[in-house]
């Protein structure tokens, strides 16, 4: 049964009923007349290769009302490269494979070192962050989407629902988040995804809140259904002022970044799956550097900077308070998650589930110990308006870049 209901600080776009894909494309080539719509698909090359990127290609050959696609390329040689160029010729958009391991991009990488700007570690932020700043510099385009290109259940409704609440002229928002249900089923079960943000990112939010004191950025923070989907859609504007950081608090940070420059109401949350699967990263509890470990290392240290500019001095022994508090919020939290799985006949492994709270109460400690080794580790990148102000030619150089590496051999 579709929920309608309201909760928290921003605003929810729920899919309250089967609304034609057409219909809605019809309306955003119509907007999309006036305010051209522009996607940013960050992408390894490895995801060339696996069977999730073809779908979406495919779809995205259907979303006529988009003016341009870009993809962001890491990890790829120069035969990888060309490899990629055609993989994604089939699209009848106009469309960009920016090629972030070439000589020409490294260049200008290289160039912006000048002037502090380009994040140290490569990554999904980096990636997108020259995405925007190759369409910022093409200075033709009212709204950008980004998704990521391991969807494996990927239907083109998902970006058209992702876009609408932002494209649609009736309305004042100037950024959506998507969220969707998170699931996967084989062939004998059905069990519940989303670990990081069932359980690591909504009991930790809400232990801050206990050890540290409510803040009106950790109950918007609260409000998001699902902070770490990869899906969000963003005025120009929003484009142009956002700082990306480079570690895995990626999502976490952009939440942050658009919560310091937008009131609430400029924000929202939009349905846009009933359901979504990818692929999963490993749990690799026995190293800090990959996977869900590192990726919940990263994500606390985001908030502990979030807390550290709002006023806030952290200690090891906060930090200890604050796993304690974390650990019984998410084992509350596991107990509602074992009903919920029980009343839908799903598969629930309480014991799995207990382990990755004990992992992840680890890393809220370890976090912590790197936050005060470091405490003033800064990995987002500028806006691309600072860029710009202090380098007047960084996006003629970063267009003819991305064309000449773009040009047919």
């Amino acid at each position: 049964m579709p929920d309608f209901f309201q909760n928290g600080s921003i605003g929810t776009i729920h899919q309250l009923n089967e609304r034609d894909t057409a219909e809605l494309e019809k309306d955003l080539a119509q907007w999309g007349k006036e305010g051209p719509i522009a996607l940013v698909v960050p992408c390894l090359f490895s995801e060339l290769e696996n069977s999730a990127l073809p779908k979406i290609v495919d779809e995205l050959t259907q979303a006529s009302y988009l003016s341009e696609i870009v993809i962001g390329l890491d990890n790829a040689s120069k035969d990888q490269f060309e490899i990629a160029k055609k993989f994604f010729s089939k699209l009848p958009q106009r469309h960009r494979v920016l090629w972030h391991d070439g000589p020409r991009l490294q260049e200008i990488n290289h160039s912006l070192g000048r002037f502090g700007f380009p994040p140290e570690r490569s990554g999904k932020g980096k990636n997108m962050w020259y995405c925007l700043g190759y369409l910022l510099g093409r200075n033709e385009f009212q709204t950008i989407a980004c998704h990521d290109a391991d969807i494996k259940n990927y239907d083109r409704s998902l970006l058209a629902r992702l876009l609408y609440p932002v494209v649609q002229p009736s309305f004042n928002y100037a950024f959506a988040k998507g969220y969707y249900y998170r699931a996967s089923a084989n062939q004998s079960e059905t069990r519940l995804h989303g670990r990081v943000s069932r359980l690591y990112v909504t009991p930790l939010i809400r232990a801050l809140s206990t050890t540290f004191g409510r803040t009106d950025e950790l109950e918007y923070l609260d409000s998001f259904r699902y902070p770490l989907a990869g899906e969000s859609a963003m005025d120009i504007s929003v484009a142009r002022s956002l700082r990306f950081p480079s570690d895995w608090g990626l999502e976490i940070g952009v939440l942050s970044e658009v919560y310091a420059r937008y009131p609430n109401a400029r924000i929202c949350q939009v349905d846009i799956a009933s359901d979504y699967d990818h692929k999963h990263q490993p749990l690799s509890d026995d190293d800090k550097t990959t996977g869900l470990h590192r990726m919940s290392r990263d994500i606390a240290k985001a908030f502990f900077r979030k807390l550290t500019i709002s006023g806030f001095s952290l200690t090891q022994e906060s930090f200890r308070t604050l796993r304690a508090t974390y650990m019984r919020v998410a084992h509350e939290l596991i107990e509602h998650y074992e009903s919920d799985a029980v009343s839908n006949s799903m598969a629930y492994d309480r014991n799995q589930e207990e382990s990755m709270v004990s992992l992840f109460g680890q890393s809220v400690l370890e976090a912590g110990e790197d936050f005060l080794q470091n405490p003033l580790e800064n990995p987002f990148t500028s806006s691309w308006s600072e860029v710009q102000s202090e380098n007047k030619e960084v996006f003629v150089d970063l267009l003819a870049a991305v064309e000449s590496d773009n040009e047919k051999p």
